[in-house]
Formats: structure tokens, sequence, C-alpha cells
């Protein structure tokens, strides 16, 4: 079993920063693929970015590609997410997931999920 929980959201205006976190938990092999993921109101949910925790090059939706940064650091077992430059678009609950997949890019399925933490940019 996997636990995960996120911190770090908040409110900010438009092209300001915010560092999401995720304490994880449970077995390594079971998250050894993580990764973000954000819902706006009235929208499908979308994978934000991924990395394997072993090395590898991340994955970023388009719209953040240059703007927001993942990192894993496994002697804390935690993800973090640095978001710069953020938009109104942006605005969303963001969510910590975890996977077993060695395939890991932001359509690849997620098994355990956190309780989510709310971001919300204003213009």
């Amino acid at each position: 079993q996997v636990q995960l929980v996120e911190s770090g959201g908040g409110s900010v205006q438009a092209g300001g920063s915010l560092r999401l976190s995720c304490a994880a938990s449970g077995y390594t092999y079971s998250r050894r693929c993580m990764g973000w993921f954000r819902q706006a109101p009235g929208k499908e949910r979308e994978g934000v970015a991924t990395i394997f925790i072993y090395g590898g090059t991340p994955d970023y939706l388009d719209s953040v590609k240059g703007r927001f940064t993942i990192a894993q650091d496994n002697a804390k077992n935690t993800l973090y997410l640095q978001m710069n430059s953020l938009k109104p678009e942006d605005t969303a609950m963001y969510y910590c997931a975890a996977s077993s997949s060695p395939y890991c890019r932001i359509d690849t399925p997620f098994d355990y999920w956190g309780q989510g933490t709310q971001v919300t940019v204003s213009s």
C-alpha cells in the first residue's frame, strides 16, 4: 500500500511561483514512477509531469514545459513540483500519484493517488 500526502498549494497572482510537495510512503517498487496531475472545475484530469525515481528524463505537459519542474528526493521519499510563471489557466486541484510502471509518462495509468492540493492563480 502506498500513501501520498500533498502540500504547498495556495493562491498567487499571475507570474508568481509555488512549490508543491508530496510525501510518499509504502513499497518503493509500487511508486517507482511518480507524477503530478491536475483537474480544473468542469475539465478532465490531465497529467502535468512524471518522473521515474531511478533516473531518466521527466515527461511534461506541453503547456507547462519551461515553467514547471518535477523532482524527486529519494532520501526524503518526497516528490516536488516547482511551478514558476504561473498563469490563471494553471488554476486547478493538483494531485500526486504513484505507479509501479517502468513506462513513466503523463499517459501512464497510475495506481495510487493523494487527496490533492488546490492551486489558484489570479490575473
